[in-house]
């Protein structure tokens, strides 16, 4: 007599879920998520399956190993899965600890705001929150209200975020269109400061944001900029806010960019992406005590700006292992030598290839720009990209670098001839190796004039063309 079958197993168990499950997660993604995404990867040959990931490297199903130069758009500052952060989460959980009851003080968020200020002595406090966009919420309202003011200057081409505040001073229309009416602003040219000073003199400005190195392009603010800017914002009494979102936590090569130039001490700093280690939503605003004090002025406003899941504990205490990290592997001096070895590494290469234009940033925060060739061999290979549009030549030299010789690399910006390289800090000379030589071939390819780049350059202006 046949056994019945077996009853289906109670519970939850994420191994199995993944074994049964995961071979569906590209239609997954289409059914029930953003379905342009699986399409664009598709489209470019992105469509991977990566098993695992350690350090600055993924691994597919076939044992491959994939040089990350991206680090989950700057979140893995340490790499991924650095043993140290994981066991502070293996025990902050093992802890047992009575976390967000919103009716106490804990230790770890005081514990990490003080290890956080200790980068930057000039400011006093800190809020948490989850993510950069919410830190730089947060700072556009702090800094509303400590001045009375309702106008925030930005830079154009900034990105600090694409929520109804952060995305007011977003310099790109692309993601600002269709979503307004959007909080009064204004945009400036990055480093034109009669402008800036044209816009105080209305006296209804609260303050100015400005990432010290653009994302968009990777583009740092003028020699002197800041320093300038901060003088002009604190005389009419506005205030400084510097978004390290990116390139904060030691991307640069110093613990905050705006460290870079002598005597800037921003009135507010946001930080997030890399301190947690990648693995926890965190967002932080940094700023003065006068700031803070003036928005939670009284017990009635104790509440005023809040965070559901802001200071948790497993977010807290990533962010203190991580940076202690950060201190004990001299990550910061690491990302400063390596990148100042990439960079001249790759500069080198600027004479030898007539569509590589240039290449700039500081640190770990790398972009390589393209541009138009002088020769007729290559000239009409290029007009026809950017007749289609422009920044697919950058995409035609993104994915071979994945295909052929598996580095995971990004396009800087929409309709931008640039590639960042935002890898993670921990980085040295064996990826350096690797990537140059691998950047190397992919150029050596795309200035024979044709060739298999070429031919994906066609795939693209087609595709660019139906949308």
């Amino acid at each position: 007599m046949a056994e019945p079958d077996a009853a289906p197993a109670k519970g939850f168990d994420l191994g199995r879920l993944l074994a049964e499950r995961g071979a569906e997660r590209y239609e997954l993604h289409t059914r029930h998520l953003n379905h342009q995404l699986p399409r664009m990867l598709h489209t470019i040959g992105f469509d991977k399956v990566y098993e695992r990931a350690e350090g600055a490297y993924f691994w597919d199903a076939d044992g491959d190993d994939y040089l990350d130069m991206l680090a989950g758009f700057g979140v893995m500052g340490l790499g991924r899965h650095h043993p140290v952060v994981r066991k502070a989460l293996h025990d902050v959980l093992d802890a047992g600890l009575a976390d967000l009851t919103r009716f106490d003080c804990p230790p770890l968020p005081g514990l990490l705001a003080e290890r956080l200020l200790s980068y930057a002595p000039h400011l006093d406090r800190v809020f948490f929150g989850n993510s950069g966009t919410e830190a730089v919420e947060t700072a556009l309202k702090f800094a509303r209200y400590a001045t009375g003011r309702p106008r925030v200057l930005y830079c154009t081409h900034a990105f600090h975020g694409l929520t109804t505040g952060s995305l007011s001073v977003n310099g790109e229309s692309g993601f600002r269109d269709g979503f307004a009416p959007l909080l009064p602003d204004t945009a400036i040219e990055m480093g034109d400061l009669a402008v800036l000073e044209r816009e105080l003199r209305r006296g209804d400005v609260a303050a100015f944001v400005v990432e010290p190195i653009q994302g968009k392009g990777v583009h740092e603010t003028p020699p002197g900029f800041l320093r300038a800017a901060q003088e002009l914002l604190h005389r009419h009494k506005a205030l400084l806010i510097a978004d390290e979102v990116q390139t904060g936590v030691g991307r640069t090569g110093d613990f905050f960019a705006y460290q870079h130039e002598q005597g800037v001490e921003p009135d507010l700093v946001c930080v997030a992406k890399a301190l947690s280690g990648g693995y926890v939503p965190v967002g932080a605003t940094l700023g003065k005590e006068w700031i803070f004090k003036k928005v939670f002025s009284s017990m009635d406003r104790v509440l005023v700006h809040s965070a559901s899941f802001g200071a948790n504990a497993q977010a807290m205490a990533a962010g203190l292992a991580t940076l202690a990290v950060m201190d004990d592997e001299k990550i910061v001096q690491n990302a400063r030598v390596t990148g100042d070895l990439l960079r001249s590494r790759l500069a080198a290469l600027v004479d030898r290839y007539e569509l590589l234009h240039g290449v700039r940033g500081r640190g770990l925060m790398i972009g390589i720009e393209f541009g138009r060739p002088k020769s007729l061999k290559l000239r009409g290979g290029w007009a026809m990209l950017q007749a289609a549009r422009k920044g697919l030549f950058a995409q035609m030299v993104v994915v071979p670098l994945l295909q052929r010789h598996r580095i995971l690399t990004q396009v800087s910006g929409d309709h931008l001839e640039v590639i960042k390289l935002i890898p993670p800090l921990i980085i040295g000379e064996r990826e350096v190796d690797r990537f140059v030589a691998a950047f190397t071939d992919v150029m050596d390819d795309a200035h024979k004039g044709s060739g298999l780049m070429w031919d994906f350059g066609r795939t693209l202006v087609k595709q660019a063309m139906v949308g």
